[in-house]
């Protein structure tokens, strides 16, 4: 049975945040998400549009929650520019509440672009980091572009929009504040406690949560660049302060 106007309508209207906020879920696009987000415990499929093809290739015991379309059908609904065989929507995941006073975390202040958080979702799980607290003016997770950037992450990763001050305060955990001028990362060891903090692109950490840092930590700069990505450089602290 073709795809309803409807249902291409629905799917479209989730690219925005209102909407997946009121329905709780997010859209995932491409065959190795999909395919591994559907074995997720924590995440429940709400609804698969597929090609034949690739329907074909799932196991047995998932063919019966997919719904097969065609290749016009799949560009409708897809918003990618090179649609991938297959869009799905899942509801949120769920994780057990976290818990902000043991362990490493990583706290994100201000990041804006999608992509940014969701590779930083990515490399929170590669380095075995459970628990992402964004500030409440941070991107959304569930940005189908900050979702893509995670390549499946978004099930092993609890995120939390919150202000990070707050619970940096209670934890009573260290903090180790990404900036400009401060201690070469070089020189620290690794620790197995405490808050990595990531300041936004352009402006950085925000005064009052610079003022929790209890070390400020510097990737030591060999040439010219005026600066890094903030993913990347969230990646070399993190292979750094919590990598083996």
């Amino acid at each position: 049975m073709p795809i309803t106007k409807s249902q291409v309508k629905y799917i479209q209207s989730l690219a925005h945040k209102k909407f997946r906020d009121a329905e709780g879920v997010f859209v995932v696009e491409g065959p190795k998400m999909v395919a591994e987000l559907l074995q997720a415990s924590n995440l429940q499929p709400r609804a698969v549009y597929a090609l034949p093809g690739w329907i074909g290739e799932q196991p047995a015991s998932l063919r019966s929650a997919l719904t097969g379309i065609n290749e016009s059908e799949l560009e409708r609904l897809s918003a990618l520019t090179t649609p991938n065989q297959v869009v799905a929507v899942f509801g949120k995941p769920v994780f057990p509440p976290p818990v902000f006073d043991r362990g490493v975390l990583l706290a994100l202040d201000g990041i804006q672009d999608p992509g940014n958080l969701g590779t930083m979702v990515r490399l929170a799980d590669w380095f075995g980091i459970a628990t992402v607290v964004c500030s409440p003016d941070s991107a959304d997770v569930f940005n189908p572009k900050a979702i893509q950037s995670t390549m499946g992450s978004i099930a092993r990763v609890s995120v939390c929009y919150a202000e990070p001050g707050e619970l940096i305060s209670a934890s009573g955990l260290p903090v180790y504040a990404a900036m400009l001028e401060g201690e070469g990362l070089y020189g620290i060891g690794r620790i197995d406690r405490g808050w990595i903090l990531i300041g936004n692109e352009s402006k950085g950490i925000r005064p009052e949560l610079q003022a929790l840092a209890t070390h400020r930590v510097t990737i030591p700069r060999i040439g010219h660049a005026e600066s890094l990505n903030a993913a990347v450089a969230t990646g070399i602290i993190l292979s750094h302060l919590v990598g083996r």
